[in-house]
Formats: structure tokens, sequence, C-alpha cells
């Protein structure tokens, strides 16, 4: 366990009795609230286990970091910026599976720029976007979002 997990459990524990302390009736519903949030998520989070570990299995590791890892980072970059854009994958799986690939080794700064726009840029959810907020801002939007995403992704690549 490394010193930042150390100290997020120490920071944890410390919350909880202070939560206890201040009011346990409150604390203890909240945790009866939680456990019965985690028991229906349990299905969907061995769901999410399964598909990375099918989509690791049906796509090996080489070809991603072979593909991802290519002579050209910008190029890989926007190439996987594409990818999330287009890709509607909800969060809770999506960080695993980043995980996953960054373990096998594939480069940070297109995987960066991956689930980034995962998160921030909507080519899927265009439509409805544009229903609700009209055609300009939800173009600028996912524009803006797809510039910053390549630009948080060469940032974060600097940085590590």
């Amino acid at each position: 366990m490394d010193i930042f997990t150390l100290v997020l459990w120490i920071l944890t524990g410390i919350g909880f009795f202070i939560s206890i302390r201040k009011d346990k009736k409150k604390t203890l519903n909240s945790v009866y609230m939680a456990r019965s949030m985690m028991k229906n998520m349990v299905g969907e989070i061995i769901g999410v286990l399964f598909l990375i570990g099918l989509i690791t299995t049906l796509i090996p590791p080489n070809t991603i970091r072979s593909f991802v890892n290519g002579s050209n980072t910008l190029i890989s970059t926007v190439v996987s910026a594409l990818v999330g854009s287009i890709t509607l994958i909800p969060a809770f799986v999506a960080f695993p599976l980043v995980g996953s690939l960054v373990n096998m080794g594939v480069n940070i700064i297109p995987i960066v720029a991956f689930l980034t726009t995962l998160t921030m840029v909507g080519i899927v959810t265009f439509p409805l976007e544009k229903r609700e907020f009209g055609v300009k801002f939800t173009l600028y939007r996912n524009l803006f979002s797809f510039l910053f995403a390549i630009i948080i992704a060469m940032v974060i690549g600097v940085i590590l």
C-alpha cells in the first residue's frame, strides 16, 4: 500500500469517528444506505471487470500498445481523442479500462486524451444536447472540449 492510499484510509477513519461522535444515528444510517447502494452496483462492477477482460482478450495488449505508442504521439493522441469522442462508455467503466491500458504499457498522453474526450465530448449525445441547448452552443462546447482534451493530454505528458 502506498503512502497516498494509507493517508486516505487514515483520513477516512478519522472522519468516520468524528461523524459517529457527532451523530451516531445519521452516520449509521449513511453506512446502511451506502451498503445498499453498493449491493446494487456489484453486478455493474463485475460487468466492468468482465468487459475489461473481454477487451484485453479480443484486442491483444501488443496491438493496443503498438497503435497508441506509434511513432507520432500527436497523431495517436488525436486519434485516441476521436475514439473517445464517439465512444459512449460510463466513467466507472472508463477509469478501470484506462488503468488497465496504462498498466499494459500504453503511452499516457493518448490515453489521457481518450479519457478526457470520453467524459467531455459527446458525439453520440449531440442530438440530445442540440435539442436542449441549441446547435451553436453544442458545437462550440464539443469543439472546445476536444481541443482542451488535447491540451490537457499534452500537459499531463509533460508533467509525467
